[in-house]
């Protein structure tokens, strides 16, 4: 891997980090949440969705969230699962938009309701229509590596899908380890087919840390050519309609890796502990990423310089 490179952080917080809370936090304090992660230099930011507030009640108000941030910030994005929510995504002004289609069945049809052939088509439809507003879509191809309900996942379904959803008109691909069950090796190999077909600048890879795998997984994909990845500050998320998804691979986590690594992102690590505090104050639930003790104690001693612990 050549040093010095650019890896950009799509920050996910706000969204799969807080869908799945027992905490519902107001609109207010989501803008709150999001603007501390602007102070950090993150460039990314899914900010919310547009959703059905009875199905994911955190995500009420999400209009409201994007009306309130400071325009030019950041990248922002937010999840619509259908044509209505496209609708109301444009309707806020919102420049980029995420779809989801899961790349097994069942967990379509537990997710959004809908088969894989009736999620792609509704999918293509949004895609012609942002291409037509002018607005960026990045197309998640969910359960990458193992579905929860039907097991391992077939690679060559992951790769049409994928080529698909990119030649409808997605701008980006992201392949997401919904449930965290991905295993290095595993990640290395579906990730290099998909840089090899489709170009490492197209890609984004979506982890979750449910084995411990997280990082590791992260690492995998950079050797195979990946440099924007999903994270959620303090390691929150989970899928609510994904049994067994637990975290996302956490923020804090990520800088630290690539830091260490010689890969610049631009955000600051003193910074993101401050936001991981005020997660934890917010939610009442996030106890930070796998490092956050260890980068706690060396911010204590002085030790911490933008993105990197130095000695």
């Amino acid at each position: 891997m050549a040093r010095s490179e650019s890896v950009v952080i799509n920050e996910v917080g706000p969204r799969d980090g807080l869908q799945n809370q027992a905490r519902v936090l107001a609109p207010a304090q989501r803008v709150q949440l999001i603007e501390s992660l602007l102070a950090t230099g993150i460039s990314a930011v899914e900010v919310g969705a547009f959703v059905s507030p009875k199905a994911v009640p955190a995500m009420a108000g999400t209009d409201e969230v994007v009306a309130a941030l400071p325009p030019g910030a950041a990248d922002y994005s937010v999840l619509v699962p259908n044509l209505r929510g496209y609708e109301l995504a444009r309707e806020a002004g919102c420049t980029t938009v995420n779809l989801v289609v899961a790349a097994s069945n069942t967990m379509n049809e537990k997710n959004i309701r809908m088969s894989t052939a009736d999620a792609m088509a509704v999918s293509r439809d949004v895609l012609a229509r942002a291409s037509e507003a002018g607005i960026a879509v990045q197309a998640y191809v969910a359960t990458a590596w193992e579905c929860p309900f039907e097991g391992a996942v077939s690679a060559a379904e992951v790769m049409r899908l994928s080529g698909d959803l990119l030649e409808a008109g997605a701008a980006n691909i992201v392949l997401a380890d919904t449930i965290g069950a991905a295993s290095p090796g595993a990640v290395e190999t579906l990730a290099a087919e998909a840089v090899d077909a489709f170009g490492s600048e197209r890609l984004t890879c979506h982890f979750h840390d449910t084995r411990a795998f997280g990082v590791a997984n992260t690492y995998a994909a950079l050797g195979a050519g990946i440099r924007r990845f999903d994270a959620s500050i303090g390691g929150l998320g989970g899928c609510p309609f994904a049994p067994g998804a637990s975290g996302n691979i956490a923020t804090e986590d990520l800088v630290l890796l690539l830091g260490q690594e010689g890969f610049s992102t631009g955000v600051e690590l003193s910074a993101l502990l401050r936001s991981v505090q005020l997660v934890g104050e917010l939610t009442g639930a996030c106890v930070g990423g796998r490092a956050w003790r260890w980068l706690t104690l060396q911010q204590e001693k002085g030790r911490l310089r933008g993105e990197q612990v130095v000695r």
